[in-house]
């Protein structure tokens, strides 16, 4: 037996469901993504008509959907219908980024993705499409609290296109922004010179290189392979349409009075995004939540066609072979 062979048959090694194992054999499009908007970012029973939407938007766009979670100490890469129920239901399900992994695997414990845990095990699985809402970035007031998203450092070191609406717009943009650069992740504007801002179609920070056909961000991801080197992500940010933004002046008002409150109760650490997000769709009345769920569909549909456009695309091989 190889050593590639016992290693996939490791009890900690990801487990694919028949579909999605047999698309990636046949080199049809997947799109992986994240469980942790349907246990924890959803109210229920919301969550799973949302997930089986998002699933359904992939496979219209004819790529098969892989929805990512670990359960009972197994990482899931394509859930059937009632592992997706149990994601969406089960109220003791943890939240899980990439350095939760291990220790959930090994204790058997059972949890939601984040953005990074799924763009690792995607990546690990062989999947090169990944469709989220926004990425975590750098927080704001960093040069005081230290407070980064492992997102960041996880897709410098992941090869894995991410389609996303920018980052959280509670987050510091242009340093997250810079350091993605510093981190060399390429970053490509989706029909855009501007860097999408979550909630809002436009953060107002420039992007160096803009695309306008899933075609072209195949194109990039197969010059990536080419070239070789260090592996890191690709973010496609797409921005969400204008008609379904959260108005910018109401954004800006309650996020500088949740901004205020934060700082006066003393919120600090992994406290923070959750507070925030909670007074944006409170003091928004849910518009909030809604133009978050109208750019996480936009992503989806978009990752699902570059996925197609990926896999109709001869492979070349990759650089020194």
């Amino acid at each position: 037996m190889s050593s590639n062979t016992s290693h996939r048959a490791h009890p900690c090694a990801p487990v694919l469901s028949d579909e999605v194992r047999a698309a990636l054999a046949a080199h049809h499009p997947v799109v992986a993504l994240e469980s942790t908007i349907i246990a924890h970012g959803l109210p229920r029973p919301r969550n799973l008509r949302v997930a089986e939407e998002l699933e359904g938007l992939v496979r219209s766009a004819g790529a098969v959907p892989a929805t990512i979670a670990v359960l009972d100490g197994r990482a899931r890469i394509g859930l059937d219908k009632a592992q997706l129920e149990r994601v969406a239901a089960d109220p003791a399900m943890r939240k899980l980024g990439h350095r939760d992994l291990a220790p959930a695997l090994a204790t058997g414990a059972s949890g939601a993705t984040t953005v990074s845990a799924t763009a690792f095990l995607a990546a690990r699985a062989g999947l090169r499409v990944f469709a989220t809402g926004g990425l975590g970035g750098v927080h704001r007031e960093w040069t005081r609290t230290q407070d980064e998203s492992a997102d960041l450092r996880l897709l410098a070191r992941t090869g894995i296109t991410v389609v996303c609406a920018g980052v959280k717009s509670i987050l510091d943009v242009p340093a997250t922004l810079q350091r993605l650069e510093t981190l060399g992740v390429t970053v490509l504007g989706y029909g855009t010179g501007l860097f999408p801002g979550f909630y809002l179609a436009s953060s107002g920070e420039p992007v160096d290189w803009t695309v306008r056909t899933p075609e072209e961000v195949a194109d990039v991801m197969r010059a990536q392979d080419v070239l070789g080197g260090p592996g890191s992500a690709l973010v496609v940010a797409n921005p969400v349409s204008e008609a379904d933004q959260l108005d910018p002046a109401l954004h800006d008002r309650v996020l500088t009075e949740a901004l205020a409150e934060c700082r006066e109760r003393g919120i600090a650490g992994q406290a923070v995004t959750p507070f925030l997000l909670d007074r944006l769709m409170r003091g928004t009345g849910g518009a909030s939540l809604e133009a978050n769920l109208a750019a996480v569909r936009a992503n989806v549909s978009l990752a699902a066609r570059i996925a197609g456009a990926w896999a109709a695309m001869p492979q070349a091989p990759a650089a020194g072979r």
